[in-house]
């Protein structure tokens, strides 16, 4: 299995905030990508003192934060069409189901959708280009999409590396059991997040929706 944090280490601290930055951007743009595995890698990765975590966190936060503006922007222009084309690229991540659940969480809980989706995968990649198509108001989405990406970015940065520093500091001779513990701690730290955003993603029943009817309720 390809080691991420491995191959982090071989590159340079600023090819890795790039890195970051460029792959969580494109993910957010609608671009089914490994976001979250490159953040967490990277946030372990400056436990160690190999990359600074805040310029890993900023460009988490830049990124998701950009990203979903230009899907924000693509979206819009493209509406619910475009949508159905990447579902036909990528079906597996953006199917008819995906699209209708995710269609249901903006129809549902407006711009809580935006933020809580940071969290959940399949939202996190049709918040941008879903709220654009919904002609959910810029202002308004930009908040909560600001909002989610900074709690995002940099609660697991800091959770992990913290988490990260002290396992190194207690566990020096016991490598693997300072990345377990690490890694469990990431994964704790968003519990609470991926269990309200699952609630929104499932909250409606998968009948047909008419997302235009309230789109500008949004």
């Amino acid at each position: 299995m390809f080691d991420v944090q491995h191959w982090l280490t071989s590159l340079p601290p600023i090819a890795v905030y790039l890195l970051v930055g460029g792959v969580i951007g494109v993910e957010s743009m609608g671009v089914p990508l490994p976001g979250e595995i490159v953040l967490v890698s990277s946030a372990l990765l400056a436990a160690t003192g190999v990359v600074e975590p805040e310029w890993v966190a900023a460009a988490a936060a830049t990124g998701a934060i950009v990203g979903d503006s230009i899907g924000y922007a693509v979206g819009r222009r493209g509406g619910r069409p475009l949508l159905v084309r990447l579902g036909r690229r990528f079906p597996r991540h953006l199917g008819p189901a995906q699209l209708v659940r995710a269609e249901q969480s903006f129809a549902r809980h407006g711009v809580w959708a935006v933020f809580f989706g940071r969290f959940v995968a399949l939202l996190r990649i049709l918040a941008g280009p879903l709220a654009g198509a919904l002609h959910v108001p810029y202002r308004r989405f930009l908040i909560a999409n600001a909002a989610g990406g900074l709690v995002w970015a940099f609660g697991t940065t800091y959770l992990l590396f913290s988490v990260g520093r002290a396992a190194e500091h207690w566990l020096k001779d016991i490598s693997w059991a300072g990345l377990a513990l690490a890694v469990l701690a990431g994964l704790a730290s968003t519990w609470w997040l991926r269990r309200r955003a699952h609630r929104i993603e499932t909250a409606s029943p998968t009948p047909d929706v008419e997302p235009a009817r309230s789109a500008s309720e949004l």
